[in-house]
């Protein structure tokens, strides 16, 4: 069974551990890439163009770039370790590194405070120029995308190898 490119809940409680991880490493992870790339380029043009502003997203693009370091660590851990371990079926063995990437989703739920508080809840000025509202965008979007991931990792996946009889 092929998952849609938009899975509901429902349909990866049902897909094998194969299928969710096959889902996950285009949607969260490539796209994670391809989004923080593009977000460094824009918050960076922003902050060099408005910086004069109190309302200037100041730290937004270093924050942005702390946030890719961290998540693409985490993500090369997933896919050289754990998600060929779940794969293998070694799960048993996989419980102690899920324990650890569910303690790195914490801290990257840190991460979307703080965007959250460095972009006014994503919300712009209303005399914003287009590059500040499509990096705010972009922000919200990346955000929800980051809060799926962890979702179908820890709630779906991680919570199925993790009691898997």
């Amino acid at each position: 069974m092929a998952l849609s490119t938009q899975p509901t809940d429902q349909e990866l409680q049902h897909a094998s551990y194969e299928e969710i991880i096959d889902f996950i490493l285009p949607r969260y992870h490539q796209r994670h890439r391809e989004q923080l790339a593009e977000l460094i380029t824009l918050a960076e043009k922003v902050e060099n163009r408005h910086g004069d502003r109190g309302d200037c997203p100041k730290g937004l693009a270093k924050e942005l770039q702390l946030i890719l370091a961290d998540l693409s660590n985490h993500m090369m851990k997933e896919e050289q370790v754990l998600f060929p371990m779940i794969k293998m079926g070694n799960y048993a063995m996989a419980r102690m590194p899920i324990q650890m990437m569910k303690m790195e989703h914490v801290e990257h739920s840190d991460h979307i405070g703080t965007l959250k508080a460095l972009t006014n809840n994503f919300v712009p000025p209303a005399d914003a120029c287009t590059s500040w509202q499509t990096l705010y965008a972009g922000v919200a979007e990346f955000v929800e995308d980051l809060t799926n991931h962890i979702h179908t990792e820890d709630d779906i996946l991680f919570y199925r190898v993790e009691h898997h009889q």
